[in-house]
């Protein structure tokens, strides 16, 4: 009696032999013979055993992980002329031998044939007149694009194949199913009827490829339904409006395909679109311009992690139908409520993952009344009194919210990481005259200690100068100078006036400050408090260096006490005016005062260690014998200001 739902599944057994017309007007729904045979001869045999079986589904070839048959040759399958198939498998088969050319013939009559895993040159010579009309060709490897030519085909899956990398035309002048998914494909040109010589196309997938140039507008294929881009990288989508003559088409998924949004009439034409995914992409400006206008049928959109910062106000007010819509991992910094009010359909709003802090007050009415399911989870709330009516909005909203317990405040510190619905209203209760007048004590305290702050050592300096202002001087000099100019104050300065006659002892940095003091006290006590002058070594360095401009600013106060003029002046090198115009006071100074030039010959140096000791010996309260140079106008190399 023949049966007609059973399905025998004889895998990983070992058989040697099956006897003819064991199988003989036998019908099954499926047959499943997979690492059975320990070689081709077997197998031939076998499959010859099966003659007159009329089966649904026959599967053959072994699994990925028990190969016991190296080699085919295209007669393998001559055995299968003697079955009536419906439908046939073949998975896991090494390379054949020979050419392929009439490996398939016994099938010209299945329906559907999937390979998996199997090694072919190509399927070139498969004849028009097979009955096919589904084909799936499923982890393969080839040595080109099977340039295929079967008027019957309805549905071709050809997926994760190697070996191949550029598609070429095809023939399939009945094809309705186009799955060309993860093969590193690269189109040029796509995509039109002539591609897949057919203009009946209803789904295309070419989704997870390389490269896809867009250079037609899928003339010819105005019947397609389904279309998937995602995750390749798409060229040329904003040079015109590529999607222009797909008024069928239901599904577009554009996610992850490299394109920044520029024309604003890329989904001109999309008139009975139901969901487009866009997510991964970006847009000019991080700004979600108007460019839905024509997608009124919409009904699903995906646009999160699009980078998006803002939202036009005109973005959605052509789509009525919408019923979800993601915004989530993008970089909204508010809940605008208005831009969803023309929504009317919305059910599910997903804006997770985002910089969300609040939103306005008078907006959270605003939101379309069918909304049953609001994600907000993953922002940076801030729970402080400003948003006060957001944060009660939030409480008054937990069915609407999802996962509105992990709603968490980013602000202030004291309440980072804790949950939004823990925010009391009481804590907002202070009255506006204690606010007024903490915000008016807190800005004098702030005005006070930013001027004490500035000058701070200013003060110092008048402080000490009560102190010590009419004491004896220690040295006779305090040396301002940069630290790159070191070697020039100890080889030349320091030996010249310490070592020379009479002798001049200098305040310096390194030598004379007393460790463990501040530097800026040291600075005061040590270097103007206990001298008669202070000689201020101008250079390229020190007017870069910040420390050098304060102290140089502390002299100016300094004299000022003083009421005398004690700052001598060495200018080192010649000095560009744009960089010495940065320091505006010790410009003014330079050009309307006498200052000493360091010239590095016999004759200059002369000069100026004459001038400078005239300068040094003005006050001195001694003066000894053999400084006859010192003996006229000890005022000539100094400076007032």
């Amino acid at each position: 009696m023949p049966l007609l739902n059973l399905s025998l599944d004889l895998s990983l057994n070992p058989l040697d032999f099956i006897e003819p017309g064991t199988f003989k007007e036998i019908k099954l729904n499926g047959l499943t013979l997979r690492s059975n045979f320990n070689s081709l001869d077997v197998m031939k045999t076998c499959i010859q055993g099966l003659a007159g079986l009329k089966i649904n589904h026959l599967v053959l070839g072994e699994f990925k992980n028990e190969r016991k048959l190296e080699r085919f040759d295209r007669s393998f399958l001559e055995g299968l002329c003697n079955l009536t198939i419906e439908q046939f498998r073949i998975a896991y088969l090494n390379k054949f031998s020979g050419d392929d050319t009439d490996l398939f013939n016994c099938l010209a009559n299945v329906s559907v044939i999937s390979l998996l895993s199997i090694s072919l040159e190509s399927l070139q010579a498969l004849l028009k007149d097979f009955r096919w009309q589904h084909l799936e060709m499923i982890n393969c490897d080839f040595e080109k694009f099977p340039a295929l030519k079967l008027s019957s085909l309805k549905k071709f899956v050809f997926t994760d194949n190697k070996g191949i990398s550029t598609f070429t035309e095809f023939q399939l002048p009945s094809l309705q199913y186009l799955d060309l998914k993860r093969n590193h494909l690269n189109f040029k040109g796509c995509c039109s009827h002539t591609d897949f010589g057919t203009s009946k196309l209803k789904h295309l997938d070419l989704s997870f490829n390389d490269v896809i140039t867009l250079g037609s507008n899928f003339m010819g294929l105005e019947q397609l339904e389904h279309l998937d881009f995602q995750h390749s990288t798409l060229k040329q989508i904003n040079a015109f409006s590529v999607f222009l003559s797909l008024r069928n088409l239901r599904y577009l998924d554009i996610s992850y395909t490299n394109i920044q949004i520029v024309f604003h009439g890329i989904f001109t034409g999309l008139v009975s679109l139901q969901t487009l995914k866009m997510a991964g992409n970006s847009f000019q400006n991080n700004l979600l311009p108007d460019i839905f206008t024509e997608l009124t049928n919409l009904t699903i959109l995906d646009v999160s992690k699009c980078q998006l910062e803002q939202v036009s106000q005109m973005a959605f007010h052509s789509l009525p139908n919408l019923q979800v819509l993601n915004m989530s991992h993008n970089k909204l910094l508010s809940l605008d409520t208005l831009l969803y009010e023309p929504l009317h359909s919305l059910r599910i709003l997903d804006c997770s993952f985002n910089r969300i802090m609040a939103s306005k007050e008078q907006e959270l009415q605003n939101l379309p009344r069918n909304l049953s399911w609001l994600n907000l989870t993953q922002n940076e709330f801030a729970c402080v009194c400003e948003h006060q009516r957001f944060l009660q909005w939030v409480k008054d909203q937990r069915q609407l919210l999802v996962g509105a317990e992990h709603m968490v405040c980013a602000e202030p510190l004291d309440m980072k990481d804790m949950p939004v619905l823990s925010f009391r209203n009481a804590t907002c209760q202070m009255s506006k005259v204690i606010i007024s007048v903490s915000v008016v004590t807190g800005l004098l305290v702030s005005v006070v200690g930013v001027l004490v702050y500035k000058f701070y050592f200013h003060l110092m300096l008048l402080a000490g100068w009560k102190k010590y202002g009419r004491g004896e001087s220690t040295y006779d000099a305090f040396v301002i100078y940069s630290s790159q100019d070191e070697d020039w104050v100890r080889n030349e300065l320091v030996k010249n006036l310490e070592e020379g006659v009479p002798p001049f002892q200098l305040c310096l940095h390194y030598r004379d400050f007393i460790p463990g003091v501040a530097i800026a006290a040291n600075i005061i006590q040590e270097g103007f408090h206990k001298s008669r002058k202070v000689i201020v070594v101008v250079s390229q360095h020190f007017i870069q260096s910040r420390w050098c401009i304060f102290e140089y600013e502390i002299a100016q106060t300094w004299q000022f006490l003083s009421s005398r003029a004690g700052i001598i002046f060495i200018v080192l090198q010649k000095l560009e005016k744009s960089l010495l115009r940065q320091q505006v006071e010790l410009y003014r100074l330079l050009s309307r005062n006498t200052y000493l030039e360091w010239e590095d010959t016999v004759l200059g140096r002369h000069v100026f260690w004459r001038r400078l000791r005239k300068a040094l010996l003005a006050g001195k309260p001694w003066s000894p014998e053999g400084t006859a140079d010192a003996e006229t106008n000890p005022q000539e190399a100094t400076t007032s200001t």
